[in-house]
C-alpha cells in the first residue's frame, strides 16, 4: 500500500497565476499611464526602488512620485513584463523575477525587477518591497 503526500511547499497554481496577474497589471498599467491602478497593485505598508535608484518607503511617497511621473512619462514603443521566475518565501510571501523589455524604435532595452509580493487575507496577492534594476550590455 502506498500512500502520497502533498508537499506543504508546493505553490498552488492559483497563486502561480495570481501572481501572474499582478505582473500582467503592471505591465498594462504602465503602458496605459494609470497611476491609481498601479498603485493599487501596493500593500499600505511597501518599499520601491525604481530602476534608476529611488528609494521610495511606504505608499505615500510610491504614490507621490508615481503620480508625479507616470502619467507624464514619455517612451516610443511599449514596455512588456514576463515572470521568469517565482520562489515562495512561505506559503504568503513569493520572491518574483520579472523581465522588463522597452520595445523602442532605437532597439530593446531591458529591467530585471525583483518584485517580493504578499498574499492578503482575502487572497489578493501585492507588491510589497520591489526593487527594479537596469540590464546593461556585458
Amino acid at each position: 500500500m502506498t500512500t502520497e503526500t502533498a508537499d506543504i511547499n508546493a505553490p498552488e497554481e492559483a497563486d502561480l497565476k495570481a501572481i501572474a496577474q499582478v505582473v500582467a497589471d503592471v505591465e498594462r498599467t504602465q503602458r496605459a499611464k494609470d497611476p491609481d491602478g498601479f498603485l493599487a497593485l501596493f500593500h499600505p505598508d511597501s518599499l520601491w526602488t525604481t530602476g534608476h535608484g529611488k528609494v521610495l518607503i511606504g505608499f505615500d511617497a510610491i504614490a507621490e512620485f508615481t503620480r508625479a511621473v507616470l502619467p507624464t512619462a514619455t517612451f516610443d514603443g511599449e514596455v512588456t513584463y514576463e515572470v521568469t521566475h517565482t520562489q515562495f518565501l512561505r506559503p504568503d510571501v513569493a520572491a518574483v523575477k520579472v523581465r522588463q523589455v522597452y520595445h523602442s524604435p532605437e532597439g530593446d532595452t531591458e529591467g530585471a525587477p525583483l518584485y517580493v509580493m504578499t498574499k492578503q487575507d482575502d487572497g489578493r496577492w501585492l507588491l510589497q518591497a520591489c526593487q527594479n534594476t537596469e540590464v546593461r550590455g556585458e
